[in-house]
């Protein structure tokens, strides 16, 4: 796998390699689960406890090291147990900025800790990369057992998203509403921040925890640019993901030298500048139209 990516290749041999292969087993699902979860994040405006939840993903992954378990188990109890708390405490089941800002610097004070625990401890000496992997991703290194792993974790989790996805619009649309009508909007609302939890854990494999963001935000930003359709906009919110993880694998591939999660998270933010040019566009369309333009011709001189 080494030799591949030092020295590069073509298009013609990237299925050959195992290491590509593993990549896209695990990178095409959690992408398609990163723009569900991350659509319903852009609507409901909690990007910020996903940016919150990347840092818990990195203390959990630390903090199993510090104690020598594996990292994916951190990963999943931290940011699956952190966004059950940030859901219980905030409003209706969504964290206000308050919550999520005291939450952020105490997790980052316990990821300092894990930090200085774990480089002191001989664990360090022969694993010294774990840390550089949590935050910047690895896909590249995933063995065929960890990649269909990943891969089944992402779907059922899209699975869940999938079942939520009606009464979760419903409630994120109009909360009064949906409460009046008897829809659990408090529950609803903890139940998507432990699913952009376990989200932010399966994207750390792929991106790392400091790039996930890009990740959940872009492709959704994206989608709501391009439609206010809610099931067309998700739509697209999980294809362009997809695409942006298996364009940024290609890329990265092509091209060794770039870092497949700055790949593939620069394709994703490319995707949403050309979305946020493309609404633009069509707006001042609109404006310019035949409509607008004899109302202005009948107002005097």
């Amino acid at each position: 796998m080494i030799t591949a990516l030092a020295t590069g290749g073509g298009l013609a041999d990237l299925w050959t390699q195992p290491f590509m292969r593993n990549a896209f087993v695990a990178g095409l699902p959690i992408a398609a689960l990163a723009g569900l979860v991350g659509y319903f994040m852009v609507l409901r405006s909690q990007v910020f406890s996903g940016d919150a939840l990347s840092h818990v993903a990195f203390t959990g992954a630390l903090g199993a090291l510090a104690f020598g378990i594996d990292p994916r188990v951190g990963l999943f109890v931290a940011t699956i147990g952190v966004g059950l708390a940030l859901g219980l405490l905030g409003l209706h089941g969504r964290a206000d900025d308050v919550v999520i800002g005291t939450v952020f610097a105490w997790v980052l004070g316990l990821g300092v800790l894990a930090l200085s625990v774990y480089a002191t401890s001989g664990r360090s000496a022969t694993d010294g990369a774990a840390g550089a992997r949590v935050l910047f991703g690895s896909i590249f290194g995933l063995d065929a057992a960890q990649a269909w792993v990943a891969a089944a974790v992402a779907l059922t989790l899209i699975a869940l998203v999938l079942v939520l996805a009606r009464p979760l619009l419903f409630a994120s649309l109009s909360e009064a509403v949906a409460a009046a009508r008897g829809v659990p909007v408090r529950a609803l609302g903890v139940a998507l921040l432990a699913l952009v939890g376990a989200t932010a854990a399966e994207a750390t494999q792929a991106v790392g925890a400091l790039l996930l963001l890009g990740l959940l935000s872009a492709p959704a930003g994206a989608a709501q640019q391009l439609s206010t359709r809610p099931y067309v906009a998700m739509g697209l919110s999980s294809g362009l993901s997809v695409s942006a993880m298996a364009l940024g694998l290609i890329v990265s591939y092509v091209v060794p030298k770039v870092p497949p999660s700055f790949a593939i998270v620069a394709v994703a933010s490319a995707f949403y500048g050309g979305a946020l040019l493309l609404a633009r566009r069509r707006r001042s369309l609109v404006r310019g139209g035949p409509v607008q333009r004899v109302e202005r011709s009948r107002q005097p001189a």
